[in-house]
C-alpha cells in the first residue's frame, strides 16, 4: 500500500441520500505543480476498490498525462478504503451502517477539493477507466463551464440494467458468506470475496482473451491459476467487504440524470456536456459495450467514440496491455492538443 497522499477534509458533507459526513474525508495524490494561473489541472478519478497508485501507469514524463506539463490530481473515491469509507468511519455511520454515495455525491466532493483547497477554477480535463469514467462524465454534467475535456474509457455515464445484474451477482457472493454477518464481521468474509472475484472473472477480460489464453502473458502458468493469483488475490488485497458493497450500489446507481435539474433524464443531462469529448468503450468489454456508449455519444455536443480495439475487454482500460495502454495515451494526448 502506498502511504504518500494527503486528506482533505469535509465537514458536515450531506450526501444526495440525506445522511451527513460529521468529517468526510477524500484521500488524494497530485503529480507535477500548478502551475501560477491555475489552468494546467487534470482530474483522475479512482475506479471500483481502486487506489490512487493504480491510476499510476497512465502518468509519466513520456505519457500525454505528463507532470512536467500537468498538475495532476488523483482523489480517492469515497467508499474505496483511503477516503471516508464503512472501514474507517467512526460511528454511527462505520462498517454496514456507511450511507449510500452517490456518483453525483463523489464529484461534489471532488469539486470541494480543487475549488476550495487548490483554487483552481477550471480544468484541462477530466479522465478516467470505468468508475473513473462516471466521474468523468458526472464532472461534465455538475460543472460544464470548469471542465474543457472530458476522456472516459470502458466506462458510462448511466450504468445498464445488464451491468446492474451482473453485480447484484458480486453482491450476492459476498453477502451470501456466513461470516458476512450482515457487514457486522470482524474477519473479512474471505469466501464470499474470493467466490465474489470468481464471478467477476467472467467479465473483466473477453471470452477471446480466454480462448487465446492471454492470462499466461501474465504469468499464469493455467486458467486455475489466474483465478486465484490473480482474481481471488485482486479481491483479497486489503479489500474490505462493506467497501466493496458502498462502492458497488455507488456503480450500480450511476446515472448522470440525477443530477439535479434533470429530473432523472440521462439524454438531457449529456446534452447538457460542454467539454470536448472522446469517449472510448473497449472493443471486447462485457460491462460497457460499444453500442451503449455509441448512443450516449450521440446526446453529446462535440464527442468522438473512439474503440479500443483488441481482446483484453474491460482491462484494455486498466495498464496491462501495451498496446491498448499506448491507444489510449494517443487518444488523450490529441484530445488535450484540440
Amino acid at each position: 500500500m502506498s502511504e504518500d497522499y494527503e486528506i482533505y477534509q469535509i465537514n458536515n458533507f450531506t450526501l444526495q441520500h440525506g445522511a451527513t459526513l460529521k468529517e468526510a474525508k477524500i484521500a488524494y495524490k497530485t503529480y507535477g505543480q500548478l502551475n501560477k494561473d491555475k489552468t494546467n489541472a487534470i482530474v483522475y478519478p479512482t475506479w471500483y476498490s481502486g487506489r490512487h497508485w493504480e491510476n499510476e501507469w497512465l502518468i509519466g514524463r513520456d505519457k500525454a498525462l505528463d507532470p512536467e506539463r500537468y498538475f495532476i490530481i488523483v482523489p480517492n473515491m469515497l467508499g474505496n478504503g483511503l477516503s471516508s469509507s464503512p472501514s474507517n468511519t467512526p460511528e454511527p455511520y462505520n462498517a454496514s451502517h456507511f450511507p449510500n454515495v452517490t456518483v453525483y455525491d463523489q464529484v461534489r466532493a471532488q469539486h470541494e477539493l480543487v475549488t476550495k483547497h487548490f483554487g483552481i477554477e477550471t480544468l484541462v480535463a477530466v479522465i478516467g477507466w470505468s468508475m473513473g469514467a462516471g466521474q468523468s462524465f458526472q464532472w461534465a454534467v455538475s460543472y460544464p463551464e470548469m471542465v474543457q475535456r472530458i476522456l472516459p474509457f470502458c466506462g458510462s455515464a448511466r450504468t445498464s440494467e445488464h451491468n446492474i445484474v451482473f453485480l447484484e451477482a458480486v453482491k450476492a457472493a459476498i453477502t451470501t458468506d456466513a461470516a458476512f454477518l450482515q457487514g457486522d464481521y470482524q474477519t473479512q468474509p474471505t469466501k464470499g470475496l474470493r467466490a465474489a472475484a470468481r464471478v467477476y472473472a467472467g467479465w473483466g477480460f473477453s471470452q477471446a482473451f480466454y480462448w487465446e489464453q492471454l492470462y499466461k502473458k501474465l504469468g499464469y502458468a493455467s486458467l486455475e491459476d489466474f483465478l486465484v493469483g490473480f482474481w481471488e488475490g485482486f479481491f483479497l488485497d486489503d479489500r474490505d467487504a462493506n467497501n466493496l458493497l458502498t462502492m458497488l450500489w455507488t456503480w450500480q446507481h450511476g446515472n448522470v440524470g440525477n443530477t439535479p435539474g434533470f429530473n432523472g433524464d440521462h439524454e438531457a443531462a449529456l446534452s447538457s456536456i460542454k467539454a470536448k469529448a472522446i469517449v472510448m468503450p473497449a472493443e471486447r468489454d462485457l460491462y460497457f459495450p460499444v453500442d451503449d456508449e455509441k448512443y450516449e455519444v450521440s446526446f453529446m455536443q462535440d464527442a468522438e467514440l473512439r474503440v479500443i480495439p483488441g481482446v483484453w475487454g474491460h482491462f484494455a482500460g486498466a495498464g496491462m496491455n501495451e498496446e491498448d495502454t499506448a491507444f489510449i495515451d494517443a487518444a488523450l494526448r490529441e484530445l488535450l492538443a484540440r
